[in-house]
């Protein structure tokens, strides 16, 4: 439950953004980095492998995922995109996620919303999902009773599936499953999250500071 229940309810609340009209995209994203940042608080204690480390490897490699999201993305075709081509529906009129345009008339207001996603993607969004794809999932498609299974035990169907879902959960499908990949070694290498949440946590500020630098809204 303590690495589950947390990515569970931040994945349901992320999915009631927009429900309520456009600007609630903007406040529940508020709302789910509040109650996201509370979880990770709770399940600190209760996850052993989860404690952060913060060291050259880690940033490196948070860094490396960097250029490679934003390096490969104008080659790829993107998520949404391959769905439309298979046949489905793409979703209807959804703009990119800019508060700096949506709260045009209140400046203070849209740079505390990037200021939320970018703490947001890099202080809570880590945690909850290094602990629920690199922990849990990993080893539980290795074996159920996957508290059994060392963290730095190599499970070839384990690794393969868990990166595809991870990648598979991003627009950015292909950058995703690399970036997984990375992340899952570092685990594999040290044992431990830590600097998997470091790099996860690299990669995220460094792709905020993109966004808005550079206007590519679309990675949001």
């Amino acid at each position: 439950m303590a690495r589950v229940a947390p990515f569970v309810i931040f994945l349901a609340l992320t999915a009631l953004q927009g429900a309520f009209g456009e600007s609630s995209r903007y406040w529940m994203y508020l709302a789910k980095t509040v109650v996201g940042a509370w979880m990770v608080w709770v399940m600190y204690p209760l996850v052993s492998e989860m404690p952060w480390k913060i060291n050259v490897e880690g940033v490196l490699v948070g860094v490396a995922v960097f250029a490679i999201w934003v390096g490969i993305d104008p080659y790829v075709p993107k998520l949404d995109t391959l769905i439309v081509k298979l046949g489905f529906k793409p979703k209807s009129g959804e703009l990119p996620w800019n508060p700096l345009t949506f709260f045009a008339g209140n400046a203070a207001l849209g740079w505390l919303m990037v200021g939320v996603r970018t703490l947001g993607s890099a202080l809570v969004v880590p945690p909850l999902e290094e602990t629920f794809y690199r922990s849990f999932i990993y080893r539980y498609i290795a074996n159920p009773d996957f508290t059994s299974i060392p963290l730095q035990r190599w499970h070839a169907a384990s690794f393969f599936i868990s990166t595809a879902l991870f990648g598979f959960s991003h627009n950015e499908w292909l950058a995703g499953i690399l970036c997984a990949m990375a992340y899952q070694w570092l685990v594999l290498r040290r044992g431990r999250l830590g600097e998997a949440m470091t790099a996860h946590a690299v990669t995220n500020f460094l792709l905020s500071i993109w966004v808005v630098a550079r206007g590519a809204w679309q990675f949001w």
